[in-house]
């Protein structure tokens, strides 16, 4: 442990805080997080009553952060570094989004938590890449607006060919700078590596995937399965937590470009300076904290 890691882990203890990291947030960072998960599992975590901490340090990035805010509105959450944004979040606007619903009255407005809370605010629910497929299926609605991202809205769509699905037209820059020639070149160099992937990718991703699930799935499914070798279609810094939970298993990136600029603005000397000063403090107005939490509420009710 770096003489930063050790600091921290007083600080945390002295401010009476619990800090939560994203599996695609830097290593250094990730080892010293009192939880490490995906979106679905920083939510339920964010909102589980009995962590006595009073101060969430949320390592990810800000639409991470508001999640945090608006299920524990009783905590203060800060965020390491407030310009971590997710290029993907910024894609969708809530306007736009209300006038696509007058277009289709009859839509369920289904938002991936990969957004802003002012369109959380406007949406019927919110889903994970962890649990998209089910809470879809479980609506009552045939059409569905999947905001915003429209890789996962067409992975959906596939699943539940029963339901029509009007994407929005968002995308992760990380998971689609991550091509399928790439993918055939580390296929062609490690044959007997199973591909996992995220369903942010592109189709033609997906379609050479042995298993498609978002980080946490892809964990479990990971540490289950009997291969030892494994492609991994999602951010490199999610490879650190595989290798540290499966460390008899091997895993290779698909590219060093599926690198999410905005999860390495987190660093140990910005948490540091975070839990001194109490800085960077991540809040939602009360008007958009009330619908955007009834979203988020009515996902985790139907996980």
């Amino acid at each position: 442990m770096s003489d930063l890691q050790a600091k921290i882990k007083v600080l945390k203890d002295q401010k009476n805080a619990i800090i939560l990291a994203h599996v695609y947030a830097p290593p250094e960072i990730q080892d010293i997080a009192d939880f490490v998960g995906d979106s679905l599992g920083l939510s339920q975590k964010a909102a589980d009553q009995s962590i006595p901490q009073d101060k969430i340090i949320f390592c990810g990035v800000y639409f991470m952060a508001e999640t945090a805010a608006l299920l524990a509105p009783q905590k203060k959450v800060y965020l390491p570094d407030l310009k971590a944004g997710c290029p993907m979040a910024d894609m969708a606007d809530a306007d736009d989004v209300l006038k696509l619903k007058k277009e289709h009255p009859d839509a369920a407005v289904v938002t991936y938590v990969n957004s802003t809370a002012a369109v959380k605010a406007v949406s019927d629910i919110c889903v994970t890449s962890a649990n998209a497929v089910n809470i879809v299926k479980k609506l009552p609605q045939k059409k569905i607006i999947f905001v915003p991202d429209k890789s996962l809205g067409a992975y959906v769509a596939a699943q539940v060919p029963d339901k029509e699905l009007i994407l929005w037209p968002g995308f992760c820059p990380t998971h689609h700078r991550i091509l399928g020639e790439f993918l055939v070149r580390v296929k062609a160099t490690y044959p007997e590596a199973l591909v996992l992937a995220h369903p942010e990718n592109n189709k033609n991703i997906l379609d050479k995937a042995d298993f498609i699930g978002s980080t946490g799935q892809m964990r479990k499914y990971a540490e289950k399965s009997t291969a030892q070798e494994f492609i991994i279609a999602s951010e490199n810094g999610f490879l650190h937590r595989l290798r540290t939970d499966n460390p008899g298993k091997k895993f290779y990136p698909v590219t060093p470009l599926a690198v999410c600029p905005n999860m390495q603005k987190n660093s140990l000397e910005k948490l540091v300076v975070v839990l001194e000063n109490e800085t960077n403090l991540v809040a939602v107005d009360t008007k958009t904290a009330r619908g955007a939490r009834l979203a988020i509420q009515k996902m985790l009710e139907l996980s």
